[in-house]
C-alpha cells in the first residue's frame, strides 16, 4: 500500500462510523441529520472508496463522477419496479439506493464532493 492509500484508508475509517452515526443520531435535528447531513458524509465516502483504488485519478474528476452518480441514483428513487424494491427492503440497500426522492438532497451531495475533492488533494500533499 502507498502512503496515500494509507491515508485514505485511515480517513475511511473515521468517515464510515460518523456516516453511520448520522443515519442513527437521535439528538436535536435529528430528521435533518439522518436524511440530509448523511448524504453529505455518502459523497465524501464513495470519493474516498475511489480514490483510495485509483489514487491518479484527479480528484475533480472523481468528484464529479460520484456527483453524477448519486444524482442518478436520487433520480433513480422515483422509480420503483420489483427488484429495486426489493432491495431496498434492507438497510444497506436502503443506504445506497435510498429511499425517497428529494430535491433538498442535492445541495448535500455538492457540499460533500465538493468537501470530498478537497479532502483527497490535501491526501495527496
Amino acid at each position: 500500500m502507498t502512503k496515500i492509500q494509507i491515508r485514505t484508508l485511515i480517513s475511511l475509517l473515521i468517515i464510515v462510523p460518523v456516516g453511520f452515526y448520522s443515519k442513527f443520531y437521535a439528538g436535536p435535528a435529528a430528521n435533518w441529520a439522518n436524511n440530509s447531513l448523511g448524504g453529505l458524509f455518502y459523497e465524501i465516502f464513495w470519493c474516498l472508496v475511489i480514490f483510495f483504488f485509483s489514487e491518479t485519478f484527479s480528484p475533480w474528476k472523481i468528484a464529479a463522477f460520484v456527483c453524477i452518480t448519486t444524482c442518478g441514483l436520487e433520480f433513480l428513487q422515483l422509480w420503483h419496479p420489483p427488484f429495486l424494491m426489493f432491495l431496498r427492503r434492507f438497510f444497506i440497500g436502503r443506504t445506497i439506493l435510498g429511499t425517497t426522492f428529494a430535491w433538498s438532497d442535492f445541495p448535500y451531495y455538492f457540499l460533500g464532493c465538493g468537501i470530498g475533492c478537497f479532502w483527497m488533494k490535501r491526501l495527496r500533499t
